[in-house]
């Protein structure tokens, strides 16, 4: 994509009414746009990374035999009256219509589980395991974290249907490794703990996936590093303490809510008995805000190869070189390399300053030595250092 022809723009001061990091680097870099306190557009860079963390996600959730499938935000409040949580009472972060007979999905155990029924009677229709990538309204009081803790945000949530607890707990432990493998291509893998919680409404006990951030609002306590475990506070106050953002959940939920809405099989000797039932979140836009939260410096923002935007930032330096620099982006191009080409009519300071703050892994600049000798800049984001080499010699290391 030729930087010329997006309209984002960069800013160079920070917005004045956000207080978080994520916040501040992704709306000076150009990849969000803060509507209100909590809501937030993603532009077209923002949207970028969010579609490749999504496809992470996807392709672990398939690769133990999640299906997809979506499911619709408004939510009738009959439905939900039968598992007790339309009342306010008991959720108090409904949107809800102003006839107080529709709301805006939170979470989407009720729905799903009621389209279940219509879809299973038997054993032999269970196991099933069905995710979902949806936006989610929660009526968030304390919205300041920037994509953090939003008011809408796009979410992960998977949910599974099985025969027994036995049969539950194994694809629990799937679902574990997982997300484990998620945030190890997030980047965020050897900063993340499983992390034991209270179930609050879902039952005595859940597991959390904390990363360790400063700008995290839960408490955690390390009780085994090596193996990366830990306790949220408010079930214990042993091991070391740390602020931790959650990124991930999982939930047993037992039968809950197949019991509420008669979610029920026959088994091999023809007994009704009700689902064994899981939920499984993970905040994407959240997870989104964590790694600018927690890979960026004074410079802008540091993404992985897996998530960034573009593999490559590729920069003409000057008016003289951009015959060779639309060479070396077509050829880049040509090759699969994803490549924002910074082809605008700036001073390089500037390129190199927006460069920075967008955070692309491999900047490699076209300058007057490529029309002299044929070598690129090649540097990567987390280096200080440039290193000269060929366009062949970076496509053979890069490719």
């Amino acid at each position: 994509m030729r930087q010329s022809q997006l309209f984002t723009k960069t800013r160079r001061e920070a917005p004045s009414d956000e207080v978080s990091k994520n916040a501040i680097l992704l709306t000076r870099a150009g990849f969000v746009h803060k509507e209100m306190a909590g809501v937030y557009s993603y532009l077209p860079l923002g949207l970028r990374v969010i579609k490749k963390i999504e496809n992470i996600i996807r392709e672990e959730m398939n690769a133990i035999g999640g299906q997809e499938l979506e499911l619709t935000a408004l939510q009738d409040k009959t439905l939900w009256e039968k598992t007790g949580r339309w009342s306010d009472e008991v959720v108090d972060v409904w949107f809800k219509t102003r006839d107080d007979n529709y709301g805006l999905g939170f979470t989407h155990e009720e729905p799903l589980t009621q389209i279940m029924t219509e879809h299973i009677s038997s054993y032999r229709d269970l196991p099933v395991y069905v995710y979902q990538f949806q936006t989610k309204f929660r009526n968030e009081a304390r919205a300041k974290s920037g994509i953090m803790r939003g008011r809408e945000f796009l979410m992960k949530d998977l949910y599974s249907f099985s025969r027994s607890v036995e049969e539950h707990e194994e694809f629990y432990n799937k679902v574990k490794g997982a997300y484990e493998k998620v945030f190890e291509r997030a980047g965020i893998g050897d900063r993340t703990y499983f992390t034991t919680a209270s179930g609050g409404s879902f039952g005595d006990k859940s597991h959390e996936f904390q990363c360790v951030s400063e700008a995290g609002e839960d408490t955690i306590y390390i009780t085994d590093k090596n193996k990366k475990e830990a306790i949220n506070k408010e079930i214990g106050s042993e091991g070391v303490e740390k602020k931790a953002v959650e990124v991930g959940n999982i939930f047993p939920l037992g039968t809950k809510f197949s019991e509420a809405l008669e979610l029920c099989f026959k088994d091999e000797e023809g007994n009704k008995k009700p689902v064994i039932m899981g939920s499984y979140g993970i905040g994407v836009s959240r997870l989104m805000g964590v790694i600018a939260e927690v890979f960026s410096d004074e410079r802008g923002l540091i993404w992985n190869k897996e998530v960034s935007p573009f593999q490559v930032h590729l920069l003409a330096m000057s008016r003289t070189v951009l015959d060779k620099a639309e060479e070396v982006y077509k050829k880049l191009v040509s090759s699969g390399v994803e490549v924002l080409y910074d082809d605008r009519d700036l001073r390089a300071g500037e390129k190199f300053a927006d460069a920075d703050l967008i955070g692309i892994p491999t900047r490699v600049v076209v300058g007057n030595k490529y029309k002299e000798s044929g070598k690129l800049e090649v540097k990567e984001r987390t280096e200080e250092e440039s290193k000269e080499m060929t366009l062949e010699e970076f496509n053979a290391k890069f490719i």
